[in-house]
């Protein structure tokens, strides 16, 4: 397919004397991108003729909110990939599995020759499931054309877990409004409702519910909210919401998640089982507020009661090389792959020569009480005078804790580190892009207005960047391949690698978010009506730019004109003190091809070199 554009800017921001307000100078380069075509319907509307109950149910179907334990799965839940399916459908597939692992007990694992019963994920016509485990063998799920969204195929794979749709709950009719005379003729069925509640509130945000208009004659919605407040949020296609995953839990009757190892917004005076080291008018402090600085908790960042408490270390008035330490509880690694990510929110208001180092206490066993310290991060940097965004990478093998050191610089301070809103996962860590003052930007920019992310590195060293188009009513993303200090290693054209970027959902806990999620997966074998391969080495397919100081060859630029409809961005938490977030990973998916399951990623460990402090060596603030 051809270019739909070729005009963008490349744009460089500097922010004058810390204002707030950065200037922009920009470029104007001819380049190449090209939209994933995407048809943005919803289920019932892609199954549309296939005559599935509810519009994505296969029959057997015997009504049960609460299946018997003979139509529940064994954990983990056996499943394999059809070859019919898409690289980039596979890729997305997997992404929604970790999903499950992430925000609740459910596991699944490929299946082997043992696995006499196993969810077979087939591309069929449509999106469509069977309810609960209903045979011995292979029991189809199909992701077909259109399907392969995050959130579709979650809503899929909680039919096969055991759920029937939100709206279909005895008690919906004290919630919701069924328009009957809207719905199509032969449809009424669909709306019965006989499934029971598992002692969950009504869940407007479910991604079980259906959308306003489904079934509709076209004679307007065919669900009313009750709360007018919910008419636009039920259907949504973001994620499973945090009482999905509740129900799921009670009907699987466990609590403990796969990958998720701990979060902590202070709200509690127990600091999560964190422990601080030093005086009590020294170190960390939980606060509401800093005198002298503007800084307020981020957990509620925006809201009107934002009685929240975040973490805060002094620089000022310390001598340099003072430190203070604060250490999460112990957290033993479940997972095979002994990859972790650290993420957290930081307000730096201190010196540019103040430090915030992230270290590891790995333990080798149960007798060793001191734990061997690894440097994972180091923050240094000028003060920002906002709440960042920040991933740390981590590998730990064996039972560990995080240790947050804040360390006075040289030269005067008048602020210093405030920490919060800490996720630890088993999982890997995306790169991040936040715009500042995004609010302004959707406020006073002109439709089609560019603008252009930070040069990234895959784990591999591939190197991408990310462009943001502005339009009045919605968001484009695309992401293109840059040249970079690796390529004479890399292979061309760049094979089978996904690359998948947020939108984020900024909730401070990591389980409750339900971000804007899309993917795309590169193709070697891909040749442009001008015989080039779209994602061969940018400098002989691209195009000659200059980014920063350095002149690079940009590739082809692949993406989505609707990444995210503007009206939406008020649905969650997108946008957080006026600044809004894209995640970004490109992962090697070409395992796909011969297996169901991917190996273990690598963990990028940067090159640091930092004295220790001598309380540091000691060993941990609170004995095991």
């Amino acid at each position: 397919s051809g270019c739909f554009t070729t005009i963008t800017f490349f744009c460089l921001a500097f922010n004058a004397l810390n204002s707030g307000s950065p200037s922009v100078f920009c470029f104007l380069y001819y380049i190449c991108i090209k939209d994933i075509n995407e048809d943005r319907k919803d289920i019932t509307d892609i199954n549309k003729g296939l005559n599935l109950r509810e519009g994505d149910i296969m029959v057997p179907n015997q009504r049960s909110a609460i299946l018997g334990n003979q139509y529940q799965w064994n954990i983990p839940v056996p499943f394999e990939l059809s070859v019919n399916l898409s690289m980039n459908y596979k890729g997305v597939i997997l992404r929604a599995l970790e999903q499950f692992r992430l925000k609740s007990c459910i596991d699944f694992k490929a299946r082997t020759a043992e696995d006499i019963s196993y969810i077979s994920v087939e591309s069929l016509e449509g999106c469509w499931s069977y309810v609960g485990h209903r045979f011995l063998g292979a029991q189809t799920l199909s992701i077909g054309n259109g399907c392969g969204e995050k959130a579709f195929i979650e809503h899929e794979f909680l039919h096969a877990l055991g759920f029937f749709h939100e709206q279909s709950r005895y008690d919906r009719d004290d919630y919701v409004t069924i328009n009957f005379e809207n719905i199509i003729t032969g449809h009424l069925i669909y709306f019965e409702s006989l499934t029971t509640t598992q002692d969950t509130p009504y869940d407007y945000f479910s991604v079980m519910h259906l959308d306003k208009n489904a079934f509709s004659n076209g004679n307007g919605p065919t669900i009313i909210t009750k709360h007018p407040e919910f008419q636009d949020v039920i259907g949504q296609r973001l994620d499973m919401s945090e009482y999905d995953v509740i129900e799921l839990n009670k009907l699987y009757k466990c609590n403990s998640s796969i990958s998720f190892l701990d979060h902590c917004s202070f709200d509690d005076e127990s600091l999560c089982q964190m422990s601080v080291c030093s005086a009590a008018d020294y170190g960390w402090q939980r606060v509401k507020s800093v005198s002298g600085i503007s800084v307020t908790d981020h957990t509620n960042l925006g809201k009107e009661k934002n009685v929240s408490f975040f973490m805060h270390f002094s620089t000022k008035g310390r001598n340099e090389g003072d430190a203070a330490r604060m250490e999460s509880k112990t957290m033993t690694p479940k997972r095979d792959c002994k990859v972790q990510c650290l993420q957290f929110y930081y307000y730096h208001s201190g010196n540019e020569s103040d430090q915030l180092n992230i270290w590891i206490r790995e333990y080798q066993n149960e007798a060793d009480n001191r734990g061997t310290l690894r440097l994972m991060d180091q923050i240094t940097e000028p003060p920002g005078n906002y709440w960042k965004l920040h991933h740390v990478p981590l590998n730990a093998n064996k039972t560990f804790q995080v240790v947050f050191e804040a360390r006075k610089g040289a030269g005067n301070s008048s602020g210093g580190f405030s920490l919060d809103d800490i996720n630890i996962s088993e999982t890997e860590c995306p790169h991040t892009w936040q715009i500042r003052d995004f609010e302004k930007v959707l406020k006073n920019s002109v439709s089609g207005t560019w603008m252009n992310s930070p040069l990234y590195y895959s784990s591999e060293g591939y190197r991408f960047l990310a462009l943001l188009m502005v339009n009045q009513n919605y968001l484009s993303v695309y992401v293109g391949l840059v040249s970079g200090a690796y390529d004479d290693q890399l292979q061309w054209p760049c094979p089978w690698r996904q690359i998948t970027f947020q939108i984020l959902d900024q909730n401070p806990h990591i389980q409750k978010r339900m971000s804007s999620e899309k993917s795309y997966t590169t193709d070697p074998t891909l040749v442009s009506s001008y015989g080039r391969n779209d994602w061969d080495n940018p400098r002989n397919n691209g195009t000659r730019v200059v980014i920063g100081n350095e002149t690079v060859y940009v590739g082809i630029f692949w993406g989505y004109q609707y990444a995210i409809m503007n009206e939406d961005l008020t649905k969650r938490e997108f946008i957080k003190g006026g600044d809004i977030i894209l995640l970004f990973t490109m992962q090697d998916i070409s395992g796909l091809r011969q297996k169901y399951s991917l190996p273990c990623p690598k963990v990028t460990l940067k090159n640091l070199k930092t004295s220790f402090d001598a309380a540091v060596k000691q060993g941990p603030c609170a004995t095991r």
